[in-house]
């Protein structure tokens, strides 16, 4: 995805602080869970968030994996404190991307607290399973 996001025109595009909470629960999703990770956007039909090392996209999936938005360029180098927000490029490439962008944060919270928490479940049933063995 990041290869061919870089060729679809931006609408708008400008810097943003991403709250440190939302960038550290996706980098820890991409460690344990996968990497990349994509996942549908709840009561948001046909959206689904993608998420990469240096490149967050939510696409269109019934129109080809069309961008609707995407978060990139990180300023993640050299960072020593995991409660500041983190400064990157924000892209835009729907003239109504700015009516999800909400919803969208909300779903990155809720769906990947929910797969974490599996993941977890998952590890702590398996130590439970060796340790009685």
């Amino acid at each position: 995805m990041s290869s061919r996001i870089d060729q679809i025109p931006v609408y708008e595009s400008r810097q943003v602080s991403l709250r440190s909470q939302d960038y550290n629960l996706v980098k820890i999703a991409l460690k344990r869970i996968s990497n990349p990770l994509r996942f549908e956007i709840p009561n948001l039909r046909t959206l689904d968030f993608i998420f990469e090392d240096d490149l967050w996209v939510i696409v269109d999936h019934s129109l080809n994996d069309i961008p609707i938005m995407a978060w990139n360029n990180f300023k993640d180098h050299a960072r020593t404190n995991l409660h500041e927000d983190i400064h990157c490029l924000k892209r835009i490439y729907h003239t109504h991307a700015h009516m999800i962008h909400d919803k969208a944060i909300e779903a990155l919270q809720l769906v990947l607290g929910e797969k974490l928490s599996a993941v977890q479940t998952d590890t702590d049933d398996n130590v439970t399973q060796f340790n009685k063995a």
